[in-house]
């Protein structure tokens, strides 16, 4: 991901999450703190889906729409933000790609263990993908029925 595909990104986190969509700052900031765990997926040129992921600490998510101010330098997990993809990129290989990236990632920065937030209903998805629920008290940012969810990453 580059500074001039936060426009697209922006457009396509819209599309895909409605309620959810954040600040194109958002983007911004996260490009700008941990540009590696930024990605955008391309097809035919054109900019079809993203991923974001960054360290983070384990049990305190970024709230929705919130900037970071920095990445901590005693993270505790591999937060992974936000992969969206658009109609045209589902069925393609990109969501499989992407969590393949962020598993690659976590493993290089010696991180044990991935961190979400499932919203929307995803996350009987992320389950399936070897995530697991973990009990804690709603996040009002992210809205009703959202989860934190963990996998780990072995080493």
């Amino acid at each position: 991901m580059r500074a001039g595909d936060l426009a697209a990104v922006s457009a396509i986190s819209d599309a895909v999450h409605g309620r959810y969509t954040e600040p194109v700052a958002v983007y911004a900031e996260r490009l700008a703190l941990h540009p590696a765990g930024c990605r955008v997926f391309e097809c035919e040129g054109e900019a079809v889906g993203y991923l974001i992921s960054h360290p983070w600490h384990r049990q305190s998510p970024p709230k929705l729409g919130a900037l970071l101010g920095a990445i901590p330098a005693d993270a505790d997990t591999f937060y992974l933000h936000d992969i969206a993809l658009l109609p045209s990129a589902r069925g393609t290989g990109a969501g499989k790609t992407a969590l393949d990236l962020v598993v690659g990632d976590a493993r290089a920065l010696g991180f044990t263990d991935i961190t979400l937030i499932a919203v929307g209903g995803a996350d009987p998805y992320w389950a399936a993908q070897g995530f697991d629920t973990v009990p804690r008290e709603a996040d009002p940012s992210y809205g009703a029925g959202a989860h934190l969810m963990r996998m780990p990453v072995a080493i």
